[in-house]
């Protein structure tokens, strides 16, 4: 590639110009669409500008509150569900909204109701902003029947009916990741443009990957099938090399392990900064991060349930279904232990489950050992 013609291009894809071009393709769209991705991509602007500038603005820390999954709130959690929430419902083209920090879904009065339903995560891995780490936005969009009777009925559908899905990563740029249906894109924030651009169109995870992402800290919960499958990650019986770990929490741990050796310290800041590892070990963690680079590598995440978490631990409507969403559209797979994770019918709005995706080949091998299971 010639970096230096590509850094003066002139012919710019943004992601407005992108949308415009899909909805062209449809000569009975009125717009709807196009508008409300616009404040979809506004709410992400403005978020990546608050991450950006997060310990500065005083934004860093905790919010004195705990949300509906039990979680503390950071500031900057509160903020980007505020944002989030208000860019949808100006954008008069929403009716109802779901949000993993609001314990009742969001019904948009009447005089503002469009004819879609959003599910999102405002920032998913908050408990990253203080150390730096990716973070992200996630969201999934469904169309509802009737827009002028408003119900809960059409929030609690399948993954596979989801009209589009994405991510927003904040991270060493801003990423964000979108399909329509037809296709997974990827547009980098330009700041000095102040426009997302295509950086990465059509992208299409490997068939097989050399890269698994888990928490290993589960290792002593989980059940037959995850643990036949880690272990055939690390120690392959086949003669291929064995899968690399990556996974989020991993790297912080190996960061702070590693300033603890370099550091010459006193034996009390030690102790302090063991104590630290051991807290980046039970909260940090970013879906966002993981799935992001499972995509464009290939290989598999997996958040599988355990003796703890029998249901699992991620959400269902606003984490599982758009991830999944975009796994399928890259040619990839997604499962949850027991059928298609887009078959999935929800039955409350913050549902949780256990998920397996990535590479076709990978998730394959995880199906065929849970077949084998419930077949002994």
């Amino acid at each position: 590639m010639d970096h230096a013609a590509d850094a003066f291009r002139t012919d710019l894809m943004t992601i407005t110009r992108f949308v415009l071009n899909e909805q062209s393709k449809h000569p009975e769209s009125r717009g709807d669409f196009s508008i409300l991705l616009s404040h979809i991509v506004l709410g992400c602007k403005f978020v990546c500008a608050a991450v950006n500038k997060a310990g500065l603005a005083k934004l860093i820390g905790l919010a004195g509150e705990t949300n509906v999954q039990g979680e503390e709130q950071k500031k900057l959690d509160v903020l980007s569900n505020e944002v989030f929430v208000k860019a949808l419902v100006s954008s008069g083209r929403t009716c109802i909204l779901v949000s993993e920090e609001n314990e009742e879904a969001i019904i948009v009065e009447p005089s503002k109701r469009g004819k879609y339903c959003v599910v999102f995560d405002p920032l998913d891995g908050s408990s990253n902003i203080d150390c730096g780490v990716s973070i992200g936005t996630i969201f999934g969009i469904y169309m509802i029947k009737d827009s002028d009777e408003a119900r809960l009925e059409d929030v609690l559908q399948p993954g596979k009916n989801m009209l589009a899905a994405g991510y927003c990563m904040y991270g060493s740029s801003c990423t964000l990741v979108l399909s329509t249906g037809s296709g997974v894109n990827g547009f980098t924030l330009d700041p000095s443009l102040g426009e997302f651009i295509l950086t990465h169109p059509d992208i299409k995870i490997p068939k097989k990957g050399k890269i698994y992402s888990v928490n290993e800290g589960n290792a002593k919960n989980w059940d037959g099938p995850t643990a036949k499958f880690v272990e055939k990650c690390k120690f392959p019986t086949d003669g291929s090399p064995a899968k690399s770990l990556r996974y989020i929490g991993r790297y912080l741990l190996i960061i702070i392990s590693s300033f603890i050796i370099l550091t010459k310290k006193s034996i009390l800041s030690c102790f302090y900064l063991v104590f630290l590892k051991f807290c980046f070990l039970t909260i940090c963690y970013s879906m966002v991060a993981d799935v992001h680079r499972t995509l464009l590598y290939g290989g598999v995440f997996l958040y599988p349930a355990d003796k703890k978490s029998p249901n699992g631990k991620l959400r269902v409507l606003y984490e599982v279904f758009p991830m999944s969403f975009l796994m399928e559209q890259a040619g990839g797979q997604s499962f949850t232990g027991k059928e298609r994770a887009l078959d999935l019918v929800p039955k409350k709005i913050h549902e949780r489950s256990p998920i397996f995706l990535g590479s076709y080949d990978d998730v394959e091998e995880i199906k065929a050992l849970y077949a084998a299971e419930e077949k002994a």
